[in-house]
């Protein structure tokens, strides 16, 4: 083991004793060791709405609001003895922003929201749902943006150890500017129809006024279908030209029903696309409108059952009547033979059948010899022309006929039996005059 004389060891704790007060020094100066205080500060919050800020009566949007924060930290100190505090006093904390509509025509659907920490020199973004009240007139109105948040007003330090922080709660409203733009709108006033029934074509006239706040230029009403509703327009538009304000327009519009309708009220989507007062394109909102439909147009067999025989060929008659809501024009009956039956002449023409009225066709049928003996029935089915001269074809009727012995003389004599009777009558009379004759001597 080495071992050290007095001298050497008192110059050792010499050099240890300097150098702890050279570590020392150091650790005093590092600025990394110092803590640091601010003190004045605080937050300074602003707001605008990032993107367009126009808007049209009916619409809703996603209004995004950016929250930004100004406030600058201006006095900082520097100590070894300063305990560095955690929150800045220019930082806005748990920051909840509600928007409200004041005295604006909107209404908004989004409840408020917390959006955090907003620090100095940063911004955080908010959404909210408005939707603008469909009267609202134009113009620029102001919605109040409420901003509630925590920031810390003074830190106290107490020794080297312990330090008090003061927060302060605050609210702060902002307003907003949102502008409505003015915009023509449709109202209805009136609505007639006419030959609107299921299954055919008919014409739809409106009565509309220019509600909004724009003189529309060049302006078309438009008729759309509303989802799968059976009303389908032909005629979809219609070209009206200037439409100022509070005016009013008739139109006429061509609407088909599909034929598996019931007779009810539908909806129809009516819409105007015209040029603003700017020059641009625009479309109005859409107006949903309820169309009312008739009964279809429908035919039913009032004959009674027809007999024919085996064998016979018959003019038969059908008689139709029209038990729908609506005339039909150049009503032609058809029927449709099979087998035992045979036809030559399957159509007839009608005419034209007003509801509740009655026609009559007459058809040649012929019925196969060996034909069973009992009922049949025939399709028949009517074409016609409704009200804009669309072709249409009625649903399938079936028509009775008995298919019977014959009767009479005709009845006896198709009888083979009575057949067999009368041939064996006439062959033995044939028997008997030509006994009679070689009696007498005649050959």
């Amino acid at each position: 083991m080495t071992s050290f004389t007095p001298g050497q060891r008192r110059t050792a704790g010499t050099l240890l004793s300097v150098a702890c007060g050279l570590l020392l020094l150091c650790l005093l100066a590092a600025p990394g060791i110092a803590g640091e205080k601010f003190l004045y500060g605080s937050p300074e919050l602003s707001a605008a709405i990032s993107g367009t800020n126009q808007f049209t009566p009916g619409q809703e949007v996603i209004l995004t609001v950016t929250i930004q924060n100004t406030g600058l930290n201006e006095l900082k100190i520097v100590q070894s003895t300063i305990i560095s505090q955690d929150d800045l006093p220019n930082t806005a904390k748990l920051v909840t922003v509600g928007l409200s509509p004041g005295t604006a025509p909107v209404t908004v659907k989004t409840d408020p929201q917390m959006i955090g920490d907003v620090s100095g020199g940063s911004s955080e973004t908010a959404d909210f749902t408005i939707r603008v009240a469909d009267n609202a007139g134009a113009g620029t109105y102001q919605v109040p943006l409420q901003l509630t948040y925590t920031y810390l007003e003074e830190a106290e330090q107490y020794g080297t150890d312990t330090i008090r922080y003061y927060y302060q709660h605050k609210t702060i409203e902002i307003p907003l500017n949102i502008s409505v733009k003015s915009d023509a709108r449709l109202t209805v006033l009136d609505m007639k129809t006419e030959h609107l029934n299921v299954g055919t074509e008919g014409y739809l006239t409106l009565s509309l006024k220019n509600v909004g706040y724009d003189n529309a230029k060049n302006s078309v009403v438009k008729i759309a279908r509303n989802g799968a509703s059976p009303l389908v327009p032909t005629d979809s538009a219609v070209f009206i030209g200037d439409f100022p304000r509070d005016s009013t327009v008739q139109c006429t519009f061509k609407v088909s029903v599909s034929s598996n309708a019931e007779p009810q009220s539908y909806p129809l989507d009516v819409y105007l696309t015209y040029e603003n007062d700017e020059g641009a394109s625009a479309t109005s909102e859409t107006v949903t409108i309820g169309i009312p439909v008739g009964p279809k147009i429908d035919f039913s067999v009032i004959s009674t059952s027809i007999a024919v025989s085996p064998g016979e060929k018959k003019v038969v008659e059908v008689q139709y009547k029209n038990v729908g809501a609506a005339t039909a024009y150049n009503a032609q009956a058809r029927i449709s033979a099979v087998d035992p039956f045979t036809s030559n002449d399957d159509t007839a023409y009608l005419g034209d059948l007003e509801p509740g009225q009655t026609a009559t066709a007459r058809f040649d049928v012929t019925v196969d010899a060996g034909a069973t003996e009992k009922e049949y029935g025939l399709d028949s089915e009517i074409r016609y022309r409704d009200a804009l001269d669309n072709s249409q074809i009625s649903d399938t009727m079936k028509i009775t006929i008995g298919v019977v012995p014959q009767t009479g003389l005709a009845g006896t004599l198709g009888n083979p039996i009575v057949i067999a009777v009368i041939l064996a009558v006439i062959v033995g009379l044939g028997y008997y005059v030509m006994r009679l004759r070689r009696k007498s001597g005649n050959p």
